[in-house]
């Protein structure tokens, strides 16, 4: 029976590792985590009232834009200099303010292409660590809790960066299916709640896996994982 606590493979760990790694204080993680659940959480009901409200188009092309042009000025601010980043992001800039109305319009399609975009960018994340040599994703984030990974530890985070990568492609999937099938409604609760609802059910999953096939000593299971990511 070994006696390190569970290895613990869901994605929210990525976050808890680096904060681990980054040398914060329990009160610090405390503090970032509570930010990104309030931040995820306010992004996630402003989105879905804009789906819901004719009048507030202005809101949710903001919010399809939005972080994607923030992201992509950071990016290119980090990848280049400031002699061409800064023509760049003005030139993006005036084109969004020239042609915004035609976005407001049509800004579905945008929400359409950041959603499935980011589950399909993390389904390749996970996968690509599969092929080449490389570490599996799962066995990375695992590594960076615990020194140390036994074969059967090993073996199972493989198997978890399998299992990751193809949740996130059939999620990915369900989004683009339930754009043109189902309700503009219907399909805002599903991104804007509902996903976040099937992750938590993946997560709880792949610690009840690990439950049955890894050693683990008494005290190490989901509650601990969930104090454990919330305060440390």
């Amino acid at each position: 029976m070994s006696d390190r606590p569970p290895v613990t493979l869901a994605p929210s760990r990525a976050l808890e590792a680096t904060t681990h790694e980054a040398g914060l204080s329990p009160g610090a993680r405390r503090i970032v985590w509570g930010a990104l659940a309030a931040l995820i959480a306010g992004y996630a009901l402003l989105s879905h009232y804009s789906s819901s409200n004719p009048d507030a188009k202005g809101l949710g092309a903001g919010l399809s834009i939005g972080p994607v042009f923030l992201i992509g000025a950071v990016l290119l601010w980090r990848w280049t200099r400031p002699l061409i980043a800064v023509p760049i992001i003005a030139v993006v800039a005036a084109g969004l303010v020239q042609y915004w109305p035609s976005i407001e319009q049509n800004y579905q399609w945008a929400d359409l292409a950041e959603q499935c975009g980011a589950y399909a960018l993390v389904a390749v994340s996970f996968g690509r660590t599969l092929f080449g040599g490389r570490v599996p994703l799962c066995t990375q984030l695992a590594r960076k809790i615990h020194d140390e990974l036994s074969a059967a530890e090993i073996a199972y985070t493989r198997r978890a960066t399998v299992a990751w990568a193809l949740f996130y492609v059939l999620l990915a999937t369900a989004i683009g299916i339930l754009f043109f099938a189902a309700s503009e409604h219907a399909w805002s609760l599903f991104v804007n709640f509902a996903t976040f609802g099937l992750i938590a059910v993946a997560c709880i999953a792949d610690a009840a896996v690990r439950h049955f096939v890894l050693p683990r000593r008494p005290g190490g299971g989901i509650l601990t994982m969930l104090r454990q990511a919330l305060i440390g």
